[in-house]
């Protein structure tokens, strides 16, 4: 979002509109922003405040008056709990000792990386989680030519170096039973399939899902970034890539942080895949038998987005950008799409 909020003001450019507040962060004001990252980092703010594009969470841009820029991140309340956001922040202070170019939460003065703001509501005291965090510019990565496959692989290969140090107990775990059963699960009980295909769509899922449940067999676990795609891949050209946004880190196979990466089907991206997994092999090794999972795992991709999706319905921000959710037609092309995903898996 291209605009700037001041205490008490707001100012839009020319053909901005004012987004629609999500009902979580209906109370969030300016004021409470400013004044909590003041009081919990002991600092001294312009009171401009620059809102960045983010659905789930709320994110701004602040400078201090000594012109140092930060960017907080308030948590979505009720997301993840206080235990799993701290887990996050330890996997990337554990990339940092790796020295991976990652952006780390600041420590506020006492000490936490995870802070909250009070807000009151007619229903009493709201309490929202945040961290800051440095703010750090770079472009979108994207990759051409074989040294950047190759640096994507490694990258990767690192942040795998820094996930095997620990542990997060609070975090999903991307398996079918521990997470897709549950998922589907969700959908039928919002009850949100049409009734017309709704046994259709359950029976394509739950096939789907008994097949590949057990090639996951005694697979490796250890924390992952979990939504590695190339948005979150910056390219700072003085310290090469750098990974951002571990907020949907989980505990999964490897191999889940490589296949969204791939620019088609896994039988169709081995070149790439080939030279994503060089890259990784320098900084450790992979387990080659997982890349039989990536289907299976775009699969479980495509069900956890149908239940993340069931959650937003009501939001008018959701409604806007997916106005046809939920209606038959919606469903008879996801039936599709999860019949066309079987044939690739195999079934």
């Amino acid at each position: 979002m291209l605009f700037q909020i001041w205490r008490g003001k707001l100012r839009l450019p020319m053909n901005e509109s004012i987004p629609h507040p999500q009902p979580a962060f209906e109370h969030l004001a300016p004021e409470v922003i400013l004044n909590a990252v003041e009081e919990s980092f002991d600092l001294s703010l312009t009171g401009i405040l620059t809102p960045y594009s983010s659905y789930i969470n709320r994110v701004y841009g602040v400078e201090t008056d000594d012109g140092e820029r930060f960017v907080v991140k308030f948590y979505r309340p009720n997301r993840w709990s206080e235990e799993a956001i701290l887990e996050e922040h330890r996997f990337v202070l554990d990339c940092v000792a790796e020295e991976l170019p990652v952006v780390a939460p600041e420590p506020a003065s006492s000490g936490s990386t995870l802070q909250s703001a009070a807000v009151a509501t007619e229903g009493g005291e709201r309490r929202f989680p945040f961290a800051l965090y440095r703010s750090k510019g770079g472009r979108l990565f994207d990759a051409e030519g074989e040294e950047n496959w190759l640096r994507i692989g490694a990258l990767i290969g690192r942040v795998h170096v820094a996930g095997r140090l620990g542990e997060a107990k609070h975090r999903l775990v991307c398996m079918p039973d521990e997470a897709t059963r549950g998922f589907i699960d969700e959908v039928r009980s919002a009850g949100v399939v049409h009734p017309d295909i709704g046994s259709e769509f359950f029976d394509v899922s739950e096939g789907i899902l008994n097949h590949i449940t057990p090639d996951f067999k005694e697979t490796r676990l250890q924390r992952i970034h979990g939504d590695c795609h190339r948005g979150n891949i910056l390219d700072r050209q003085t310290e090469g890539l750098m990974m951002i946004d571990f907020d949907d880190m989980v505990v999964g196979p490897p191999v889940q942080d490589i296949w969204l990466l791939l620019p088609d089907y896994a039988d169709s991206s081995y070149v790439e895949l080939e030279l994503i997994l060089e890259g990784y092999e320098r900084f450790g090794a992979f387990d080659r038998e997982t890349i039989r999972l990536i289907e299976p795992l775009r699969f479980m991709r495509m069900v956890h987005f149908i239940a993340w999706s069931a959650r937003q319905r009501d939001d008018h921000r959701f409604r806007e950008a997916f106005p046809d959710w939920g209606e038959k037609s919606f469903w008879i092309k996801e039936i599709e799409d999860l019949r066309v995903q079987a044939q690739i898996i195999g079934l």
